[in-house]
C-alpha cells in the first residue's frame, strides 16, 4: 500500500535504500523533476531539484538517471543534458538509452525505419491541427499528441479521432495515455524495460524510481525488494511512498542524499 511521506520525518525503507552498496536513482521528468508546463518544450527541472541529483550523482557508487518517455533529442534538451554529464538518460519508455562516458553522439537504441511512422504523422497532423490547443509531438518511435492547452472537451474529440486512425490503420502500435498527452509508439518497451536496463549497467542494489504518471506504474512494478518506489501527486499505484508535488521530490532527494553521505563516512 502506497503511504504518505512527510518531509522532515525519519523512513526507515528510505534509510535502508540510502545504505544499499550501489544505489540508482531513477526519475521520470515532467510531474516529477519538472512541473507539467502547457508547452512541454519549455519544462526544466525544479532548481532545487537540480541541486540534489547534482549531489547524489557526486556521491560514490550512486548513478542518477533521467527515465522518460521523450525521445532522446528532446531529453536531452528538456534536461539541459551535456556531452560530458554524470546523469544516465533513458528516453522513449525505455527504448533509447545514453550512458555517462558515451560518445555524445551515442545513443543505445534499435530503432527500425520502414516508414510507417511517416505515415502515421502524415494522417495524424491534419486531424490534431483542426482543434484549437492540440499539439502534436513527433517522437523517434511514434507521435504523440498533448492537450495542456486545450479545453476537456477537445481533448476528448481529438483523442478519440486519433484512436480511430490508429484502430483502423496502425492497430499493432502501442498505446499510451497520460496527463493530457495521448502516446502511440512502435516500440513495446516500457519503463519497466529501463529499470532492467539501469539495474544491469550499473549492477545496482537498489534503485529509487519517481514517477507521477499511469506509464510511470510499469517501472513501479517491477522495484524488488531492496528498491523503492515514490509517486508524486494523486492516483492509484504500486509505489511505496507519495509525495504531493515536485517540490517534495527535491525534499525526499535531500533527505536521501543526506542519510547516503552519512552513511558511507
Amino acid at each position: 500500500m502506497t503511504r504518505p511521506w512527510t518531509p522532515g520525518t525519519a523512513d526507515e525503507d528510505l534509510s535502508a535504500l540510502a545504505a544499499t552498496p550501489r544505489l540508482v536513482v531513477a526519475l521520470d521528468f515532467d510531474g516529477t523533476a519538472s512541473p507539467l508546463v502547457p508547452d512541454p518544450m519549455a519544462a526544466r527541472a525544479l532548481p532545487e531539484v537540480a541541486v540534489q541529483v547534482e549531489r547524489l550523482a557526486a556521491l560514490p557508487d550512486t548513478v542518477v538517471a533521467y527515465v522518460s518517455g521523450r525521445s532522446m533529442h528532446d531529453l536531452r534538451v528538456i534536461t539541459e543534458h551535456t556531452d560530458d554529464s554524470a546523469i544516465a538518460l533513458a528516453g522513449s519508455h525505455g527504448a533509447q538509452y545514453w550512458f555517462p562516458g558515451d560518445d555524445p553522439d551515442a545513443v543505445h537504441d534499435a530503432f527500425d525505419e520502414d516508414g510507417t511512422r511517416e505515415e502515421l504523422w502524415a494522417a495524424a497532423k491534419p486531424i490534431i491541427a483542426r482543434y484549437e490547443g492540440a499539439e502534436f509531438e513527433p517522437k523517434t518511435f511514434g507521435m504523440g499528441v498533448h492537450t495542456r492547452r486545450a479545453d476537456r472537451e477537445t481533448e476528448e474529440r481529438v483523442f478519440a479521432e486519433i484512436d480511430a486512425l490508429v484502430a483502423e490503420r496502425f492497430p499493432h502500435w502501442r498505446r499510451r495515455a497520460g496527463h493530457r498527452v495521448l502516446e502511440f509508439s512502435s516500440r513495446t518497451e516500457g519503463k519497466d524495460a529501463a529499470m532492467t536496463a539501469l539495474r544491469e549497467r550499473f549492477d545496482a542494489t537498489g534503485i529509487l524510481f519517481a514517477g507521477d504518471d499511469v506509464t510511470d506504474e510499469d517501472a513501479m512494478r517491477v522495484l524488488g525488494p531492496g528498491d523503492l518506489g515514490v509517486r508524486v501527486g494523486p492516483g492509484e499505484s504500486a509505489a511505496t511512498l507519495r509525495v504531493d508535488t515536485p517540490q517534495q521530490i527535491a525534499e525526499l532527494l535531500e533527505a536521501l542524499a543526506d542519510e547516503r553521505t552519512a552513511a558511507r563516512q
